[in-house]
């Protein structure tokens, strides 16, 4: 088992580049979240040729609606959601310069395909989790759409941020790799 890669956020095209699925990743810096609401709000807005209220380009968007904070704290617990349901979204996004998600669960072909294309990468985060993944931000605020409540696009400061590499930028994908790894091969 190799050490976690230690990565910066926003991502530099070289960082996403030597990713391969399976590799865990702790990730320092910012990450916006979003959630179902904010992704539909995004995909409007770019459709219509309008400006993001937040720059997007080169950073990871993570699938997520933080609780409120417990005293001394920037946030609650911060889990994953699940990612399927941003995947209509996701492609325009990527093209707009996102450079990584992270949730939980598999990916649309139609995602896995704009992840090749647009050269960024789908990590995962452990579901039940939530609490120790709130306790890695340090820094949280709304950034835009605060009348979606824990849906709003925040702006989060994580620091060592675990995750792992679920779809990387050449095609590889975790869940598929897993399961040909650990499939029974009739005897014989």
């Amino acid at each position: 088992m190799t050490a976690p890669t230690d990565l910066r956020t926003p991502l530099s095209p070289e960082q996403v580049e030597a990713l391969r699925a399976g590799d865990s990743v702790l990730l320092s810096g910012p990450l916006y979240t979003a959630r179902d609401a904010a992704h539909a709000r995004l995909a409007s807005m770019l459709a219509r040729g309008e400006a993001l209220p937040v720059d997007l380009r080169g950073h990871v968007v993570y699938y997520c609606g933080p609780t409120p904070p417990r005293p001394g704290r920037p946030i609650g617990s911060a889990g994953p959601t699940t990612a399927s349901r941003m995947d209509p979204y996701t492609p325009a996004l990527l093209a707009a310069g996102v450079r990584g998600m992270i949730g939980k669960g598999r990916r649309s072909p139609e995602v896995r395909e704009a992840l090749r294309r647009h050269r960024a990468v789908y990590f995962g985060a452990i579901e039940g989790t939530a609490a120790l993944l709130g306790a890695r931000v340090q820094e949280a605020e709304v950034v835009a759409f605060p009348d979606l409540g824990p849906e709003a696009i925040y702006r989060l400061v994580v620091d060592r941020f675990p995750v792992a590499v679920v779809n990387d930028a050449h095609g590889g994908d975790l869940y598929e790799e897993g399961r040909a790894r650990y499939q029974r091969r009739p005897s014989g």
